[in-house]
């Protein structure tokens, strides 16, 4: 249920608060008066398509913000979507809007929390359902009759449908499957001849280990300069360890620097960290000497190691232009040339076997078609009937309506095409909706479907909204609707925006929409929309006799304080 409604900067609306309860509302005004502002307010406010003329001319931010009451599962959906509640009974939907360079941004809150259009339009299911006469269009579609008639089926018809979609899709799949194997079998064996010659190339190049290119490198340098490594190793050695022509090496020199820096020591103990270093020097100097001469005389030429690396290097380097650039992706390369190979060969399957995989989920599919039919079948019934009995009191005593289910080919909604089928006269034949009905008709159908659904728990503390539903009507019809909406607001938050004095006095709460003109800034006169409640008697009447129309001033007052009456009595 709505509970209260702010609008600030919205069309022709400056500031406005509206203070809602449960029952029926009706805004009530002139054509023109914008009280459609209204309704378009809480359309923006829960996630509707809003336009840069729904920001007050002049101003660039407006803000619409509704408070609606907190149920049992609403608290554990904002629990799911991490939203807080502001307090035990309530919660809070607001929506900015600022303009920006000529175009309109906006941004939704919830209970202050900023979130996106989608979980803004998943409450918006929870809290409102709009109605309008230009709505009957949509009655017209054979898609939406459908979903109607699934949503009345309730649950179990919403359950079954979901299963129909998942064999439908599996059912596609399966049937792509066979045709991409009956279509493409020559490219399958095209494509297996060229991974096997891949994959045996790649097998024949024995590729273990990424870094083997680098290795083979290194290797192919070392065998290639023997003899310049030999001599830079001894060359090295004698300088570092034992010269060979008589001069001195940098050990000894080490030596002679450690045995000055041993006698120092006696006379300045603060000497002996460096004594140490110079002997740590002097440890890795002789060190480094040994293993170079170790490996000077490892070092031996190998021409047929050397020519091996060679072969092995120009291989590589060969299967990386092919199937690089380097060594790792190759690698990769051959390991998903061998995924792919076994599944074109292993892993694949036989075009008897996907035919038979296809028959069996076609199969599926019908047969969960079949139950939808069926469940839909019962429901159409109970529609039917349904539907006559309230549109009965809507004076249509005499009307014929039939939902029809009509055979069509398996998509993921089933196997049904549903047509509304109508007539309002007696003796007519059924025709469908779109051909028979007019738009008083159309009206008031659709008033006997939000009927229908009335009773149903998923839209229990919906507000139902209805805007101008009783256009095109007067007289007893009129009168009828007044009694429906009357109706459903025992069980539903109704606002309603009317023209019709038998429908505004039955409202528990009824709102005049007008528009002034304010010319107390300095700047030009400014249009503004103004909505004041009628919570008197005589208030009430007076706006109830405006509604009237053609009627002389005495003669509507009487009438407007008759319908009051009226109103009163039925309520009491």
């Amino acid at each position: 249920m709505l509970r209260s409604l702010r609008i600030e900067n919205f069309a022709l609306v400056d500031q406005l608060e509206l203070e809602l309860g449960p029952g029926l509302t009706v805004l009530t005004g002139e054509t023109g008066a914008g009280k459609s502002i209204i309704l378009d307010a809480i359309d923006a406010v829960l996630g509707g398509k809003v336009t840069s003329r729904l920001l007050r001319t002049g101003c660039d931010r407006g803000c619409v913000e509704g408070t609606f009451a907190l149920s049992d599962d609403l608290s554990l959906w904002l629990q799911e979507q991490e939203i807080d509640l502001i307090d035990d009974d309530s919660v809070v939907c607001s929506r900015e809007f600022s303009a920006t360079q000529g175009s309109l941004r906006s941004r939704s809150r919830i209970n202050g929390v900023l979130v996106n259009r989608k979980l803004v339009s998943q409450l918006r299911d929870r809290f409102v359902e709009m109605t309008a006469q230009g709505q009957t269009a949509q009655l017209l579609i054979a898609s939406h009759q459908r979903e109607l008639l699934d949503s009345y089926g309730g649950a179990a018809v919403i359950n079954t449908r979901s299963q129909v979609a998942e064999a439908f899709t599996a059912s596609r799949q399966a049937q792509r499957a066979l045709d991409a194997h009956r279509q493409s079998e020559k490219d399958r064996l095209q494509r297996l001849d060229w991974l096997r010659y891949q994959h045996q190339e790649l097998t024949d190049a024995e590729l273990d280990d990424p870094d083997e290119l680098t290795h083979l490198e290194q290797e192919r340098d070392r065998l290639s300069h023997v003899v310049e490594l030999q001599q830079m190793g001894y060359q090295a050695y004698q300088d570092l360890y034992q010269n060979e022509h008589g001069g001195e090496a940098i050990a000894d020199r080490l030596g002679q620097v450690q045995a000055q820096v041993e006698n120092m020591t006696h006379y300045d103990s603060q000497l002996a960290g460096v004594l140490e270093m110079v002997q740590s020097a002097l440890n890795q100097v002789i060190d480094a000497g040994q293993l170079l001469n170790r490996y000077s005389d490892s070092l031996e030429s190998d021409p047929e190691r050397l020519a091996e690396v060679e072969r092995r290097l120009t291989t590589l380097r060969q299967i990386c232009r092919k199937y690089g650039p380097d060594l790792p992706d190759v690698i990769a390369h051959a390991d998903a040339i061998a995924s792919e190979l076994h599944d074109l060969t292993d892993g694949d399957q036989s075009l008897d076997q996907l035919a038979q995989a296809q028959q069996e989920c076609y199969q599926i599919l019908m047969t969960a078609c079949e139950h939808l039919h069926n469940q839909r079948d019962r429901a159409a019934h109970r529609l039917t009937k349904q539907l006559v009995r309230e549109l009965k009191p809507l004076a249509m005593d005499k009307v014929q309506f039939d939902c029809r289910l009509l055979p069509i080919e398996p998509t993921a909604h089933g196997a049904d095409q549903v047509a509304f089928y109508f007539s309002p006269n007696p003796g007519e034949p059924l025709h469908p909706l779109a051909e028979t009905a007019s738009g008083g008709e159309m009206s008031r159908f659709l008033l006997a479907l939000k009927a229908c659904f009335s009773g149903d728990q998923t839209q229990a503390g919906k507000t139902l909204i209805f805007d101008e539903i009783d256009a095109g009507v007067s007289g007893k019809v009129a009168q009828a609707i007044a009694a429906k909406l009357h109706h459903l607001s025992q069980s539903h938050q109704i606002l309603c925006v009317t023209h019709q004095p038998l429908i505004a006095a039955l409202a528990d709460a009824h709102f005049r929409v007008d528009k002034q003109v304010d010319k107390s800034q300095k700047s030009a006169p400014r249009t503004l929309v103004r909505v004041t409640r009628l919570d008197h008697h005589d208030s009430r009447k007076a706006e109830l006799a405006q509604l009237t129309g053609g009627h002389s001033a005495q003669d509507a007052i009487a009438f407007a304080e008759s319908l009051l009456s009226q109103a009163h009595a039925k309520r009491t």
